[in-house]
């Protein structure tokens, strides 16, 4: 991971830091290596048009989620995003919850938002495949199926007719049921989650860095070594 940022402003903004360049300052500043790193992404986004990318594959995943969400709407509340940057809102915490570990223990790694398991993110890298798109909606779709036929855990949910009064009764009763069926799971599946992942057959969409990253840190880390050797 290379540290480096950088700010814009306009002209008239610009002026006051030329007058007295301390006003913003930066501990990492100045760092010739961070800023070839920084200067050889910004021609690998532009040489493979990664912007491009990015708005086909996420209007695919969104399409894709969509009809998802359309056919587990007692799981889903709704799809929302832009590019490769895409969120999946449950109905509750709870639920999201249990579509997170059913996801982990198949080996796609997700991101929660903050603490909350409502809303889960899905930012994969850039350069991902359609195949590995394919192959997360496939192990999504299983573990949707799964979360909501799981085995009825006996509790009883309650839901007053004067709180939804507008909603058919057969979707409330479905949400009702899933929920029930997912709260008695939700221990065990987090137990399991963490040893059932396969890391031969892991997907990441949590934006962590690729192999191709990691391999090219690891050469530049080794040639550094050399260098201090001589």
């Amino acid at each position: 991971v290379m540290p480096i940022g950088a700010f814009m402003a306009r002209p008239q903004v610009w002026q006051k830091f030329i007058e007295d360049p301390f006003i913003h300052t930066t501990t990492t500043g100045g760092n010739p290596l961070a800023c070839a790193a920084a200067i050889a992404t910004i021609n690998v986004i532009l040489e493979e048009d990664l912007p491009r990318q990015a708005a086909e594959k996420g209007d695919y995943m969104l399409a894709q989620l969509n009809t998802l969400a359309g056919r587990y709407d007692d799981i889903y509340e709704r799809i929302t995003g832009k590019g490769l940057l895409i969120g999946q809102h449950f109905h509750d915490a709870e639920v999201g919850y249990q579509v997170s570990a059913g996801l982990f223990r198949r080996g796609v790694l997700i991101s929660g938002t903050l603490t909350n398991a409502k809303t889960i993110r899905i930012e994969p890298p850039l350069i991902i495949e359609y195949a590995h798109l394919d192959a997360v909606l496939n192990r999504l779709e299983d573990t949707l199926n799964e979360v909501r036929n799981s085995p009825v855990t006996g509790e009883t949910i309650t839901v007053p007719a004067a709180a939804t009064p507008a909603q058919p009764q057969t979707k409330v009763a479905a949400k009702a049921a899933t929920k029930a069926r997912m709260s008695a799971r939700s221990k065990q599946m987090a137990k399991s989650a963490a040893a059932a992942i396969s890391p031969a057959s892991a997907i990441a969409v949590t934006g962590a860095p690729s192999a191709t990253t990691a391999g090219t840190a690891g050469s530049a880390d080794a040639e550094m070594a050399r260098v201090a050797e001589a």
